[in-house]
């Protein structure tokens, strides 16, 4: 069997709580009951919508070995060992020190604007090879995501990566001070949260709070082609950072891109890395991968491992479902790639996943189309931000453009004529004309930021396209 997580009275202690019952070792986390494993223990967050106490039943129902709780929580018939502590969130965020402080492990974090979460996996892929990983699910990164992942990290991990995010300034210092890591690293700043910041230069500010809690002689690791590579570079310095890595195009880059082969489902590429040359596959495409590529190499180097061996392990990623995965669909009517980037959506990585989406070729696929949402939390300069689009657009060579969102019109407007499908205040309004615009020879690439509801155009057509295959085979 695997060793326990926690056993019961290291977690009692790390948590400062009082007992009410004993429970057996503990093998999980969790906060939500729907994914809940039997022997975790149940934490009852109180959210902006929900509070968790109402589901301590549902907990124990499901197999919890124990619940932690707040301590006016009256008990219910059926439930069993509890931690009662003042507050369960703060009470979770001790018991992730004391997970920080029991490991050995090294710890890498990530922030940044864009990229974050494709970084981590690679780095989870790459990882894995030397060590016991353990690396946060899904976008686990807020004020409740990086305790969790850190509480849950078992005590003989040999590598541990944590993504932190933010959209307000302050919220990376305790968490970084939480995560101690051994090499920070951010992945780019971009305009994104922009209805929070004044400017793109505070975003960067409070991007480089990651280095407030680096470890002593710690790592950063810097996108030398970045606009503010130099003010990142001064606050780490600040922050008495022992060493900086950079990675990029730039000729002064650590580890530097020396020539890139983009393709369909991924791209070849090499890299010099201190002078040492690196050959590269990466199994997911987009120049902007090729880019997150090389933050890793400089990853695996500062963990002190075989960067060439790691390296290796990226020919097996592949972009995840609403972060750029990729399906063909075989119908009646011919091949249909349909590419799924419906999770997030902002400037940088509405040009990067346009780009990805050009290196696909027409002789393949003869038709662009796109269905755009809003790209959201942009503040005052959201007009303008969409507007900026029309490049990339064009650029890309898309044909048919199909738009939603009271951001998005303003992109829709200028469009050339030829290239308007169809616009609709939201996605849902898209859903029919989505469905029989999309025919044989198309890729057809969804994005919006999550708000925008998306996903569910990318369900729909999915769904639509497996039945055509099913009905062909």
């Amino acid at each position: 069997m695997p060793e326990p997580l926690w056993q019961f009275d290291a977690l009692l202690a790390a948590s400062a709580g009082r007992a009410e019952g004993r429970a057996d070792a503990i093998t999980g986390i969790s906060i939500d009951t729907r994914t809940l494993a039997p022997g975790d223990l149940y934490v009852a967050i109180k959210g902006n919508r929900l509070d968790g106490h109402e589901f301590v039943a549902q907990a124990f129902a499901a197999g919890a070995a124990a619940a932690l709780v707040s301590d006016d929580y009256a008990a219910m018939d059926g439930v069993g060992p509890l931690i009662r502590v003042a507050d369960p969130l703060e009470a979770l965020g001790r018991i992730a020190c004391a997970a920080r402080a029991r490991s050995s492990a090294h710890v890498i974090a990530i922030t940044g604007s864009v990229g974050k979460t494709g970084t981590k996996e690679a780095l989870r892929q790459c990882l894995s090879v030397f060590g016991p990983t353990h690396v946060a699910e899904r976008s686990f990164n807020n004020h409740w995501g990086v305790p969790l992942t850190l509480a849950r990290m078992p005590a003989k991990t040999a590598f541990g990566v944590f993504e932190i995010g933010m959209n307000h300034p302050g919220e990376i210092t305790p968490l970084t001070k939480m995560v101690r890591p051994h090499t920070t690293l951010v992945s780019n700043v971009e305009p994104v949260h922009l209805v929070f910041f004044e400017s793109v230069e505070q975003i960067a500010d409070a991007k480089a709070e990651i280095f407030d809690g680096l470890e002593p002689s710690g790592t950063a690791i810097l996108n030398r082609d970045n606009p503010h590579f130099a003010r990142l570079r001064g606050r780490a310095l600040g922050a008495g950072v022992g060493r900086i890595l950079t990675f990029g195009a730039d000729p002064a880059a650590d580890v530097r891109l020396a020539n890139v082969e983009p393709g369909t489902n991924g791209s070849d590429f090499n890299a010099d890395l201190l002078g040492t040359p690196v050959k590269c596959r990466i199994g997911a495409p987009g120049l902007h991968i090729v880019q997150n590529a090389l933050a890793v190499l400089a990853a695996l180097q500062a963990a002190g491992v075989d960067v060439a061996r790691g390296a290796e392990e990226l020919a097996k990623l592949r972009a995840p479902k609403g972060r750029g995965a990729r399906t063909v669909y075989e119908t009646a009517q011919g091949r249909i790639m349909v590419i799924d980037e419906s999770y997030t959506a902002n400037p940088a990585s509405m040009a990067a996943a346009l780009s990805a989406m050009a290196h696909v070729p027409r002789r393949e696929f003869p038709r662009r189309v796109v269905v755009l949402g809003d790209m959201l939390e942009l503040g005052d300069r959201s007009k303008e931000l969409h507007l900026g689009l029309l490049q990339p657009v064009l650029d890309a060579g898309v044909d048919l453009v199909l738009a939603c969102g009271s951001n998005m019109v303003e992109l829709y407007d200028v469009l050339p004529a030829a290239m308007k499908g169809a616009y609709a205040v939201d996605a849902e309004g898209l859903r029919l004309v989505l469905l029989e615009t999309v025919r044989g020879g198309d890729v057809v690439m969804l994005k919006g930021s999550l708000g925008s509801r998306i996903g569910p155009l990318v369900d729909a057509l999915s769904e639509r396209l497996n039945d055509a295959q099913v009905a062909k085979d």
